[in-house]
């Protein structure tokens, strides 16, 4: 077999390193690289331990147990609250239905569901007045600064 013009056909040849790949794929090559060759703090290194299918499923159930409520479902909440309170308080106060700064006067003792509460700032604050019962943090936050923290102060304060 000879390669030469006007010869036989060239040889198929793996051409995958010189292909110019899009930014974020090279980003993440390099960053699993990078964490290869490196020492990883523990401090960054432990959100690199996920969990498993199983417990990830159990989770997430937990989590849409505990889903906040929807906007519509308050609101349908909160009518048939009032309009239970409107009918054991006074028969001919319908009308007040229609206004909301009345409603809520009829409307003070609703029970609101419980629900999962999210969000960085909102946590911490839950965190350091030990009113968290239970911290889920996600291993993919980027930048992990955010949250490398959290750890550390849920420890401190006794939240698992």
């Amino acid at each position: 077999m000879t390669i030469a013009i006007g010869q036989d056909i060239r040889p198929k040849v793996d051409l995958t390193r010189f292909v110019k790949w899009p930014e974020y794929l090279r980003l993440q090559r390099q960053k699993v690289i990078l964490h290869q060759r490196l020492k990883v703090p523990p401090a960054i290194a432990q959100f690199s331990h996920t969990l498993d299918k199983n417990t990830a499923t159990q989770l997430f159930k937990l989590l849409n147990k505990y889903r906040p409520e929807s906007k519509l479902e308050k609101k349908a909440r909160l009518e048939a609250t009032a309009t239970a309170a409107v009918e054991g308080k006074d028969k001919d106060a319908s009308f007040l239905l229609r206004d909301f700064k009345m409603l809520n006067f009829y409307v003070q003792d609703t029970k609101k569901p419980l629900f999962a509460k999210y969000g960085l700032n909102h946590i911490v604050a839950l965190v350091e007045a030990k009113n968290a019962s239970r911290v889920v943090i996600a291993h993919d936050v980027d930048p992990i600064w955010l949250v490398a923290f959290l750890p550390g102060s849920c420890r401190k304060m006794g939240v698992p």
